[in-house]
């Protein structure tokens, strides 16, 4: 299906092959898909279905066929931000110079890096934590301390690989409405992996269902949720209907 809004990534009939000492393992199949400039799409599928692999193929972290993946933007020098599934802070750096680190490395001055860093943890809700280290951070905490430093350089599009994964459940609830509350403030392009189907619901414009390995597209799915979505849509019969059609296309 297209876009809501102007492309910002493409991705077509990319397939990936990992060659090692066993031979070839192909990760994806002919996978083809768009985002929009102000959409969120979640991608679901079973473990090893690929979901990883096509974040880290956006991301140039793998070597793709030239043309499988295009990224546009106003800017000549695209921006792309990664938000993993642990938040691999720098320990001996506070929560405002972890946020900060990216513009340093770009030479930012010191004022707009101090400027942008503050506006960054208000809207991560980390006021009053600024100078704390990683150690001192709930998990929680600390993936909206990689959310923030991932935002601050204004990405063309977001990638989130699972980032509440190693969350317990209710921690993930409330950092999924937080992800939407930001989102809905910034509203940049966002691909996000998640195995959980009331996330993606909760989330998505889109939600893209990929198969076992080798990953294929099993379903795209409009998600009809109006927006501003609250917690609240979880316990609607429509949302209900929707997670059960997902879930069908998962297993």
């Amino acid at each position: 299906m297209p876009p809501s809004s102007e492309e910002r990534l493409q991705v077509s009939h990319l397939s990936v092959t990992y060659t090692d000492s066993h031979g070839e393992l192909d990760a994806l199949d002919d996978v083809s898909l768009e985002v929009g400039a102000r959409d969120f799409v979640c991608v679901l599928g079973p473990s090893g279905s690929g979901k990883s692999t096509l974040l880290r193929a956006i991301a140039g972290l793998i070597p793709v066929p030239p043309g499988a993946i295009t990224i546009s933007g106003t800017d000549p020098q695209i921006k792309i931000g990664m938000v993993f599934q642990q938040a691999n802070l720098m320990p001996w750096r506070t929560v405002r110079q972890n946020i900060a680190l990216p513009l340093e490395l770009c030479g930012e001055p010191s004022a707009s890096i101090q400027t942008r860093t503050d506006d960054l943890i208000d809207l991560v809700g980390l006021h009053g934590f600024e100078d704390a280290y990683p150690h001192g951070l709930s998990g929680g905490m600390a993936q909206r301390v990689a959310l923030a430093r991932a935002l601050i350089q204004e990405p063309d599009i977001l990638l989130l690989d699972e980032p509440f994964g190693s969350l317990d459940a209710l921690t993930r609830d409330r950092m999924g409405a937080e992800l939407l509350r930001i989102w809905q403030a910034r509203r940049s392009a966002v691909l996000m992996v998640t195995h959980s189907i009331s996330e993606a619901l909760l989330l998505a414009d889109r939600v893209i269902v990929l198969t076992s390995r080798p990953g294929k597209i099993a379903l795209e799915m409009d998600v009809p949720l109006p927006r501003p979505r609250e917690e609240s849509v979880r316990y609607t019969a429509e949302f209900g209907a929707l997670a059960r059609q997902l879930r069908q296309a998962i297993s």
